[in-house]
């Protein structure tokens, strides 16, 4: 490795690491990306975030023919499911992706450096030793400053662990067929786009959640609607469930669950664990430094500096913040400023938007109806179904609402909560909006094409007020 002191040297590819190398390189930091596998972007573009989201789309479209007779279209009646085509598709989408981030990296003049990255101590003299261990002999690299984007794995219930049949998020985008039914162990993002993906391909979906409802960190009535919608479409789910019990069986698991007290068994081809994640701080030198941390988490300031100066932190080993692609990129993007001195501003963290792509979608930023009023607010609030949407009759997806909960006194918009088609796009309006500290009033006098979806997001504003023009 050659004798240079960068900037800058990030471990990590995934979102966060990959977007701190790229605004490093825009803003004329010297700098390297350490990265342990062949290929960059990490668990997101791998097997998260982008082969998850693609094989939702594919079940979309095999949902939207099995309708089509309702648009007129006839003869598809002898369609066929090319489940091997399908995950061809999804290996191309992400083989394009990573090809783009190592030309963005050469574009960008950041120098991409294979192995596993570790801290081996403080900064001497200002500068910082990364040790970075491959197949070859372990070598040194300096840099001023170090952004750690080391990312998450899945968590595994107790004395469990992967195999062909219990999956994590990893095995399950990579099954060779679809199976026949499907236990999942979690109601969160995860949990719930896996239960649409696969049953929309007619697998047997039971859902066992351990709190007291679906999507549990959503406002309650996306939660109530989730489940009516889910139920309609045959999938099945356990709230307030605990699992005692996962065993083998001639043909898949037998998993034990208690709900009020009682045991009742749900037996399966396979089971997804879908329990949360868990960081991957372990080996990273954290020891040999000022660095705190909880949980295996990373604690940092609002600058995401850790309490080792020069050392920053981003991504899903952070401490406190959602473990969300788009929080780990803008994350990076707040670190690297701060180190270039550019201007910048840390992470509101009521502006996070979250997006769960099951059928139907929800997107949702800010505070939920119960932590508003727990916070003490005055509310006022307004719901607006895509019953009353033309857009959505057009589409033929009726089901969810656009929900705005905001503060009496002056209009303040404290969280939107959507569920229905395309959720995760409408979302960025509320966010927009809240970041530009817009009230309910400033939405009621924003134009919003027609006809469009977002037009429930002007109903929905006119409704806080009893106004809503189409319902």
């Amino acid at each position: 490795m050659p004798d240079t002191t960068y900037d800058l040297a990030i471990i990590g590819s995934g979102p966060a690491g990959y977007t701190a190398a790229i605004r490093a390189g825009q803003w004329g930091l010297r700098t390297a990306l350490i990265e342990k596998d062949d290929v960059l972007g990490g668990t997101c573009l791998h097997v998260g975030c982008i082969p998850t989201k693609a094989l939702l789309f594919n079940a979309e479209l095999w949902d939207q023919l099995k309708e089509a007779k309702e648009f007129g279209i006839e003869g598809v009646d002898a369609r066929q499911l090319n489940w091997a085509a399908i995950q061809e598709r999804k290996a191309k989408i992400i083989g394009k992706h990573a090809k783009g981030l190592e030309f963005l990296m050469k574009k960008n003049k950041v120098e991409t450096i294979r192995g596993y990255g570790k801290l081996t101590g403080g900064a001497q003299n200002g500068v910082f030793t990364v040790e970075v261990v491959n197949d070859k002999q372990p070598s040194h690299l300096k840099a001023k400053n170090v952004i750690l984007a080391t990312g998450s794995e899945a968590r595994m219930l107790p004395s469990l662990a992967a195999n062909d049949r219990v999956l994590t998020n990893s095995e399950i985008l990579s099954l060779k067929e679809i199976p026949k039914s499907l236990a999942i162990v979690g109601a969160g993002a995860v949990g719930v786009e896996f239960a649409s993906l696969y049953r929309s391909f007619d697998c047997e979906v039971t859902i066992i959640e351990m709190l007291s409802r679906l999507v549990p960190v959503e406002d309650e009535e996306v939660s109530k609607e989730l489940a009516r919608v889910f139920r309609k479409r045959g999938i099945n789910f356990h709230t307030g469930a605990k699992v005692d019990k996962v065993e083998r069986n001639k043909t898949g698991v037998a998993v034990t669950i208690s709900v009020d007290g009682k045991q009742q068994k749900i037996e399966a081809e396979k089971i997804l664990i879908a329990v949360g994640r868990k960081p991957r701080t372990a080996n990273l030198g954290l020891e040999r430094t000022k660095i705190k941390h909880e949980r295996e988490f990373i604690k940092t300031d609002s600058w995401m500096q850790t309490a080792e100066p020069g050392v920053y932190a981003a991504g899903d080993i952070v401490l406190g913040t959602p473990q969300l692609a788009h929080v780990g990129a803008m994350q990076a993007i707040c670190a690297v400023a701060k180190i270039a001195g550019k201007p910048g501003k840390p992470i509101n963290p009521e502006h996070i938007p979250g997006a769960t792509y099951c059928h139907p979608e929800i997107g949702s930023v800010g505070l939920t109806e119960t932590k508003a009023r727990e916070a003490g607010y005055n509310l006022k609030v307004g719901k607006f179904p895509f019953t009353a949407n033309s857009r959505a009759s057009i589409v033929g997806q009726h089901e969810g609402f656009v929900k705005i909960v905001s503060a009496a006194d002056y209009g303040e918009i404290l969280g939107v909560h959507i569920i229905g088609p395309q959720a995760t796009e409408l979302v960025a309006a509320a966010v927009a909006a809240m970041e530009l500290e817009a009230t309910v009033e400033d939405l009621m006098w924003t134009i919003h094409a027609h006809p469009t979806l977002a037009e429930a997001m002007l109903d929905a504003a006119n409704s806080v007020y009893g106004m809503a023009i189409n319902a």
